[in-house]
């Protein structure tokens, strides 16, 4: 089956096999991609980037593009940054050049279960220090579309929500700059 961005997608067989391959490493804790959404369905890579407490990831449209979840439609502050682990952006959609189509801003090769990070936790990354939002980060339409309808089912089964395969969502406490190879830190129980 192939996807809307030309990608041929995984059968859920294959991404079960790939998890427990994932899941017999330890993360190494690296940031590995930063993408900038300047417009919607535009992505950026960058190698640096500065994360504002209110602005979100400079560059970014988060703050003009709102949210349904909030009552006035302005932006969800618990869904500022959203951060998926990269060796699962590679399971679903191969090499790095496809991970931005997630509509993710952050991949980091981390352990983002609910046990590693409750809601609540803090990370580091750089100079800037981010709190894991209670505010699930679930798949859609638009994700099935990209990376198919399997990668739908498979990161929102019960215990991919125990993984948080589809990523998680944060809000920025500290900001600061992040760089691509920064060290992503737990600094709150739980580990990364």
């Amino acid at each position: 089956m192939t996807d809307t961005c030309g990608m041929t997608a995984r059968t859920l067989v294959d991404l079960e096999a790939g998890l427990v391959e994932i899941l017999r490493d330890s993360p190494d804790g690296v940031l590995r991609h930063i993408v900038r959404r300047p417009a919607v369905d535009q992505r950026e890579l960058v190698e640096t980037a500065s994360l504002d407490v209110e602005e979100g990831l400079v560059g970014d449209t988060w703050k003009a593009r709102g949210s349904r979840r909030t009552a006035d439609g302005s932006a969800d502050p618990e869904a500022q940054i959203t951060l998926m682990d990269a060796r699962i952006a590679g399971l679903l959609a191969g090499g790095t050049d496809a991970w931005s189509t997630a509509g993710d801003q952050l991949f980091a090769d981390v352990d983002l279960s609910v046990s590693a990070l409750p809601s609540g936790s803090r990370i580091a990354i750089g100079d800037a220090e981010l709190e894991i939002s209670a505010t699930p980060h679930t798949g859609c339409a638009k994700f099935a579309g990209r990376f198919g309808a399997d990668a739908l089912r498979f990161v929102s089964t019960p215990q991919g929500r125990a993984l948080r395969l589809r990523g998680v969502n944060a809000r920025i406490v500290r900001g600061g700059t992040i760089r691509i190879g920064d060290r992503v830190e737990a600094l709150t129980p739980g580990s990364t």
